[in-house]
């Protein structure tokens, strides 16, 4: 394959398909966001909740990580949401939208695994800690929001930039229902120009270079809150 024949039509494609990096990089952040809101009380519930907590918990993480996120995504959008967008009170919010799709399943399936990042966080702390809280007098809730969570969420962060990458790559599957992302439109302009190699290869960098931009971010995160002289239970 000749690459610079091709450069021309890559050119005059590129402002279109830069144009679903916004596209990309909302289903990410938001996905990341909810993920996050979802799974912290998942992992809590995971450590300290009773039996039953426990076992909706873990069905629930074997249910988002067993079913791949292309079957989730037809599922939602075929079938869920569109049901729900007929339903005559909720016709009015567009639940039928693609990108709401694609962004439920990203959330729900990151939710799954983030709640296993913070759950092994979490218990990767000394044991003593909630007990201390307790004899100072704060409730449980209290000692897991003001003492555990702050120390957990800290050790997230390496982890949470793996999940980041995943679900940047993850993302890439929202063209199968019509989301324009990037792949989405580098398979548009490929189809009009019968030349998919040079453009999967545009899409490929693209990629490549969000993941190197969020994941060194995220290490700047990691070293800005590190405690210092602080590390896991039982790491040198």
């Amino acid at each position: 394959m000749e690459l610079s024949k091709h450069l021309p039509v890559i050119w005059e494609s590129l402002p279109f398909i830069l144009g679903g990096i916004t596209w990309t990089l909302s289903l990410v952040f938001g996905a990341m966001l909810l993920g996050l809101c979802l799974g912290i009380p998942l992992a809590v519930g995971h450590v300290y909740g009773g039996k039953l907590t426990r076992r909706l918990v873990g069905v629930y993480v074997w249910l988002f990580r067993g079913i791949p996120i292309l079957v989730q995504l037809y599922l939602f959008y075929f079938g869920i949401m569109s049901y729900l967008s007929q339903l005559p009170v909720l016709e009015n919010l567009h639940l039928d939208s693609a990108f709401l799709s694609a962004l439920l399943v990203l959330s729900l399936t990151s939710a799954a695994y983030q709640s296993q990042i913070f759950r092994g966080a979490i218990q990767g702390l000394h044991d003593g800690q909630l007990k201390a809280a307790r004899a100072l007098g704060m409730t449980d809730a209290q000692a897991i929001r003001s003492v555990i969570l702050p120390q957990a969420l800290r050790l997230s962060i390496p982890a949470w930039s793996n999940e980041y990458s995943i679900l940047l790559k993850d993302s890439a599957l929202a063209f199968a229902i019509g989301v324009m992302e990037i792949m989405s439109r580098t398979r548009s302009v490929a189809a009009l120009t019968h030349e998919p190699l040079p453009f999967a290869l545009v899409a490929g960098v693209l990629f490549y270079l969000l993941t190197l931009l969020g994941v060194r971010a995220l290490k700047v995160l990691e070293n800005k809150v590190r405690i210092p002289g602080y590390a896991r239970q039982g790491s040198i």
